[in-house]
């Protein structure tokens, strides 16, 4: 089966609401910021420190996000992953290059 990454784009002001957790995906902060640049800053709550918002070419938005921690995780972490289905949770692992197991 051929899979086909679809592109995205990072931050870009696309809204997060109506996203709820889907899943997760284990990974370092680093890793995060090399493939999708600096996070945005967390949220008026505290209830995250670090935060990406992805929108893909069809139309799906996806967040990762730390959950309710002190500070941003920078060894392997289990990452939080938004999102209106799982759908969300597939194309993140696809675009960061990370199986699903």
């Amino acid at each position: 089966m051929t899979t086909t990454t679809q592109t995205f784009e990072v931050n870009d002001g696309t809204s997060a609401n109506g996203t709820n957790f889907q899943g997760y995906i284990t990974t370092t902060y680093g890793a995060l910021v090399d493939r999708l640049g600096p996070s945005r800053e967390g949220s008026a709550d505290q209830k995250t420190t670090a935060d990406w918002v992805l929108k893909f070419e069809d139309g799906t938005v996806a967040t990762i996000y730390d959950w309710k921690l002190s500070s941003t995780p920078t060894d392997p972490y289990e990452w939080h992953i938004g999102g209106k289905s799982s759908r969300a949770v597939d194309l993140v692992q696809e675009a960061l290059g990370i199986e699903r197991f």
